[in-house]
């Protein structure tokens, strides 16, 4: 990793030392809400280290007055180091978050504050068995009816019935939109919006349990209003680049995606509930939820 740390002052600054260090870490939470009573005396779980290295970019001195760029070089592994999968991609989720942190410090003595300056780095896979981008993606062929649903549906939906049908990809590249289509072949009750949820499913291993949290990463309208019968619609989803990353299945927790079909039915009492999570099951709504594995091609990939 290279880059320059700019130092921009009115007057020239004395220091003993400037130094870089570089963070990373794995860290895990189990929240309240998502754990059993004894899960929640853990709290924040001991963080995972990936990477902690310090380097001295100069020794002490003084910086001249205006703006100066100290250019420096980072090896975050040695070349003689296998351990490629230890580096995880940069994740940001509700329970687990991949971060790779740089600290630039300039200690000046006792008798003045010392400087100091974090940003965070994005780290992309950078295996070279990586394979090369599937072309065409994965589909997996779906269909949405009233006897495919779980739930209980308002009885005009469930006596009525309705059917949809479609495919999607169920594992892409992150670079690669989320693509697939879909078509309404039938529905007796009007349909008010059909729509397209990235859900991310994170685990964690505590103590001798597994607790396991789903959350909504984005949404996306893919109909509004009753669409034309037998029309084919596409789904084309652009994904969120920090908060998705390659599928992970590692010792103490994994990483995983799926995707939910929801179609909204027009229904009174629909006007009257207050909108919440919109993948719970309700009386007016049909979904279907589909695993999505998300993998880093070599074509993806760029320099930090």
């Amino acid at each position: 990793m290279e880059g320059k740390i700019v130092i921009k002052s009115p007057n020239s600054i004395s220091h003993q030392t400037i130094r870089l260090s570089v963070n990373g870490s794995v860290n895990l939470q189990v929240r309240g809400g998502s754990a059993g009573v004894i899960e929640s005396f853990y709290g924040v779980i001991k963080p995972i280290l990936i990477v902690k290295k310090t380097i001295q970019v100069r020794s002490s001195g003084r910086i001249p007055p205006g703006t100066t760029e100290i250019p420096f070089s980072v090896n975050l592994r040695e070349p003689e180091e296998s351990i490629a999968e230890k580096f995880y991609e940069t994740f940001h989720g509700t329970n687990i978050n991949i971060q790779y942190l740089l600290t630039a410090d300039i200690p000046r003595g006792y008798l003045h504050k010392p400087l100091s300056a974090t940003m965070e780095f994005i780290i992309e896979s950078g295996r070279v068995d990586l394979p090369e981008r599937p072309l065409p993606p994965e589909m997996v062929i779906f269909y949405i009816t009233q006897d495919t649903q779980r739930h209980p549906l308002l009885p005009e939906i469930k006596t009525g019935g309705f059917r949809v049908t479609g495919k999607i990809a169920t594992q892409c590249s992150l670079q690669d939109p989320l693509s697939g289509e879909l078509t309404v072949e039938a529905s007796s009750v009007p349909i008010t919006s059909i729509d397209l949820h990235l859900l991310r499913v994170e685990s964690i291993i505590v103590g001798e349990r597994i607790v396991t949290e789903t959350s909504l990463i984005q949404s996306t309208q893919i109909a509004d209003g009753d669409v034309c019968r037998k029309m084919t619609l596409p789904i084309y989803v652009l994904l969120p680049r920090l908060l998705m990353c390659p599928s992970i299945f590692a010792g103490p927790f994994s990483v995983e995606f799926k995707v939910c079909i929801t179609i909204s039915f027009k229904s009174k009492l629909a006007k009257e509930q207050p909108k919440s999570d919109p993948t719970a099951p309700r009386l007016w709504m049909a979904l279907e939820r589909l695993p999505l594995e998300l993998v880093r091609t070599k074509r993806d990939q760029f320099s930090c």
